[in-house]
């Protein structure tokens, strides 16, 4: 893991820590340590057209039930989760349950979708295109003529093209509440394709690194740790998005219509498929793990035979030096070594070591021992 990972992810373990003290009353808003100020931005339209109002400051915000009377749909964005009051203030005119709220400024939460009286709060995980690559919690509230979302992070999102489909009309016949979730779910889940498609180049640049691999090479071993971690983040945050849109299919309310359903089955069907291809790079990943552990092992087994050969072809010549290095007497009796006064001892004794070795390698390699020859020996 990289310093700038392990930083990441400090910071996230230090963010979930700092929550409210316990005993604190549910629903109490405490907004996130070092949140940037909320901005509000609104995007009111209909088949006839838009209109698009910036509410810089809280009192602005007084402007938006005569949106609502207005247009048919009422978009609600807040960049930014740093000002509670702005939420609050948000929850009194949409009338949001206090407990959505308080997800809404815990940005960690699970992908998930609940319903409350007359509205359905949603949460996603949106990633965002940094390095290492980070992921902001997007927190939805769907209502009868209204859609409020909640961002950690500034603009330049995944929900800038539905903000131009918008301003040219084309969402047309199609310009209701329950669409717009959908397109805001549906450009989320887009965005996790090309991550994937990044895990499999990344797979594939180790699969070829991997294929003249005999000696350990840290590299590749932390390469592979990287990409099966970036998948279990894309297959921890898609699965519970994937159970959240089968809630909302499932669920008979009429804030979604029954052709907004079509688009939520095939929403889900694209989670489905995410997870699928989380799944496959996960044995893609396993497999290069294994085959490089296995190529490893294997060259560190061809060092101990070769190892063991020598070892082996020593075993005789060292009892042979061991048996001429005793220290007997030849003059004190004819049967202590009498080879000791031969005139060619000591050549006749290197030459017989040499054919013993000589006999050895080659009944080694008869066998296929080394490199050729049958690979077992006779009656086995």
């Amino acid at each position: 893991m990289s310093a700038k990972s392990r930083r990441h992810h400090g910071r996230r373990a230090r963010d979930l820590a700092r929550r409210p003290k316990p005993g604190t009353p549910p629903g109490t808003l405490h907004p996130p340590p070092k949140a940037p100020p909320s901005e509000v931005s609104v995007l009111a339209f209909g088949p006839a057209g838009h209109d698009e109002v910036p509410l810089p400051a809280r009192a602005d915000l007084a402007r938006l039930p005569a949106l609502l009377e207005k247009w048919p749909v009422t978009w609600v964005n807040v960049e930014g989760l740093g000002d509670a009051d702005v939420l609050a203030e948000l929850g009194r005119i949409f009338n949001l349950h206090h407990l959505a709220l308080e997800d809404v400024l815990h940005p960690h939460q699970r992908p998930k979708a609940e319903r409350y009286d007359d509205s359905y709060f949603i949460v996603a995980r949106m990633p965002v295109r940094e390095q290492p690559w980070r992921t902001e919690q997007v927190s939805i509230f769907l209502g009868p003529r209204y859609v409020l979302t909640f961002q950690e992070g500034p603009r330049g999102d995944p929900l800038d093209p539905i903000r131009e489909r918008i301003r040219s009309g084309a969402l047309g016949n199609r310009a209701r509440p329950d669409y717009l979730v959908h397109a805001i779910l549906d450009a989320i889940v887009d965005h996790y394709f090309p991550l994937l498609e990044q895990c499999g180049e990344r797979l594939d640049a180790l699969e070829e690194m991997e294929a003249g691999v005999t000696r350990p090479v840290p590299a590749l071993m932390s390469g592979v740790h990287a990409v099966k971690r970036d998948l279990l983040t894309i297959r921890r945050i898609v699965w519970p998005l994937r159970d959240a849109l089968n809630a909302l299919l499932r669920d008979p309310t009429p804030l979604i219509t029954d052709e907004t359903r079509m688009y939520l089955r095939d929403l889900q069907d694209h989670t489905i498929q995410i997870v699928d291809l989380v799944e496959t790079y996960r044995d893609i990943a396993s497999g290069i793990t294994e085959v490089y552990l296995s190529s490893v092992s294997q060259h560190t087994n061809e060092i101990m035979k070769v190892l063991t050969i020598i070892a082996t072809i020593f075993i005789p010549l060292t009892f042979i030096v061991g048996v001429y290095g005793m220290n007997f007497d030849s003059s004190a009796s004819p049967l202590n070594m009498p080879e000791l006064r031969w005139y060619y001892g000591y050549p006749l004794l290197w030459l017989l070591m040499l054919l013993i070795a000589t006999a050895m390698l080659l009944l080694f390699r008869r066998y296929g021992w080394l490199g050729g020859g049958r690979e077992q020996p006779p009656g086995e």
